[in-house]
């Protein structure tokens, strides 16, 4: 499996990046990101979510484990922070197997998931002397999409 790896120097070529994911996300998709605290899972979330539906006030999820949006093409978008959970049944209460069937589902701390979407980015951010890393693996039709981000 080939794997794409991208410089994210600071924030802005982070919110950059998530903008031209956010470009190539349609229903069905699930992005998958992964990466120590900090690393900024949650920052290309909020700019993928702003270039997809125009929200500006984005919450983190952390504590509601889910918020739920719509595109501005009317697809559901859910972003889940897993980091909380802790066993398997808390996942069944969340929809997240309908988001990434039915819309596109952004999903920090993806380990805790019982079973991975077919379709998906997964995005593991590293940090760097240079500021981050992603490095980004596709499934189920993403491995020939990853160069047109």
């Amino acid at each position: 499996m080939s794997a794409r790896i991208l410089d994210l120097p600071d924030p802005d070529a982070a919110a950059a990046f998530a903008r031209r994911l956010a470009t190539q996300l349609g229903a069905g998709d699930a992005v998958l990101l992964s990466g120590e605290l900090g690393a900024g899972k949650t920052t290309l979330a909020r700019a993928a979510i702003e270039a997809l539906t125009g929200e500006t006030d984005i919450p983190s999820p952390t504590y509601t484990l889910i918020q739920s949006y719509e595109t501005r093409s009317g697809i559901p978008l859910a972003h889940a922070d897993l980091y909380r959970v802790e066993v398997p049944d808390e996942l069944d209460e969340l929809g997240l197997e309908e988001s990434w069937r039915e819309g596109i589902a952004l999903i920090e701390w993806p380990d805790r998931l019982v079973e991975y979407p077919g379709r998906r980015i997964e995005i593991e951010l590293e940090f760097t002397p240079g500021g981050r890393r992603a490095v980004l693996r596709g499934f189920g039709g993403w491995e020939t999409r990853l160069d047109d981000i």
